[in-house]
């Protein structure tokens, strides 16, 4: 039996029992797949080694007790309501970085909306060359193939349309409203809880594909932080309590994600602008903006139909910053005239 095999006929036992009101028997699995008993056994133990906890008993059968804690594709799926982000997803226990691996299946053909997930990353990225924390089997660290027919200037959009999408994930699983930090951050009260870092390759008009990773802080108790992090990172779990059901919170992502990237690929970034600054942490506050063009200062006064954040300096002058590292400033005192 091939690999291929195995894994359809341990999906078809477990969705089998999943449906189940009981227990079902060994002779009956094998019966309906039209394997031998053997292979039932098999592909059951192999379902526990994913996590499932699936109950045994001889006279009666195999029960399904509890689904896997694993963000396994077929936990996605059971809750998934895409049309293609998501629908094919590349599960790893542990790899390098699921961004580096999503750009290399895009390179090699991937479809829109294929998704690379990892129990743990060891050489997770973020923004500017820095690391991202990646504890086992406590959050979502996952990297979305996009095709998106635009030009290349456009593509820095996407990080802010994934910020949004995790923004209302991170709500609905947290219940607490969670703050934007342009350009690529997510935060739950004064700590960040997600980052998203965006790649792409191009030609000189068009975009080829974008690689789109989302890292978000679920289930990490607050003492399993390194000390480092402890006073500018958190999780849902740390700052509510609440343990999140991760491949719930993964199809939430994917069904936000696909809302707000088919309405940008359709009318533009103008039509997300307005929800994505319903939840700006920074309009109203005086930040100081470094990026390759050296550092702007100013008030946020919001953001523009492009992205761009919009700056009002102390003498009312209004900035665009299109890229760059923010941090929160006191705001200058006033000089009178």
């Amino acid at each position: 039996m091939s690999e291929n095999d195995r894994a359809t006929s341990a999906g078809q036992i477990l969705e089998i029992l999943r449906a189940a009101a009981g227990p079902v028997g060994g002779p009956e699995l094998a019966r309906r797949l039209g394997i031998s008993r053997a292979a039932v056994w098999k592909n059951v133990r192999a379902l526990v080694s994913r996590g499932y906890g699936i109950s045994s008993e001889n006279a009666s059968g195999y029960r399904l007790e509890s689904p896997s804690p694993r963000l396994l594709p077929a936990e996605i799926a059971q809750r998934l309501r895409t049309a293609r982000i998501g629908r094919i997803v590349h599960h790893f226990d542990s790899i390098d970085s699921t961004n580096r691996h999503a750009m290399e299946l895009a390179r090699r053909g991937a479809v829109e909306g294929e998704v690379v997930i990892a129990e743990s990353q060891t050489a997770g990225r973020g923004r500017l060359g820095r690391s991202f924390f990646s504890p086992s089997g406590v959050s979502f660290y996952g990297s979305i193939v996009l095709r998106p027919p635009i030009p290349p200037a456009r593509a820095p959009q996407i990080t802010l349309i994934a910020g949004l999408a995790v923004a209302e994930a991170v709500e609905r699983h947290s219940g607490m409203r969670p703050g934007l930090k342009w350009p690529n951050d997510v935060w739950l009260g004064p700590l960040k809880v997600a980052g998203i870092l965006t790649e792409m390759e191009s030609e000189a008009d068009r975009v080829l594909y974008v690689v789109c990773g989302p890292g978000v802080n679920l289930n990490v108790p607050r003492e399993d932080f390194p000390p480092e992090l402890r006073a500018i990172a958190t999780s849902i779990l740390a700052s509510t309590g609440k343990h999140v059901d991760r491949a719930a919170f993964a199809a939430d992502l994917f069904s936000s994600f696909e809302r707000h990237y088919d309405d940008f690929v359709a009318h533009g970034f103008a039509r997300i602008r307005d929800r994505w600054e319903a939840y700006s942490m920074l309009t109203g506050r005086w930040v100081s903006v470094e990026g390759a063009g050296g550092e702007a200062e100013g008030r946020v006064v919001g953001i523009d139909d492009e992205g761009g954040l919009r700056l009002e300096s102390a003498r009312g002058r209004v900035q665009r910053a299109i890229a760059g590292d923010v941090t929160l400033k006191k705001e200058p005192a006033r000089t009178s005239r």
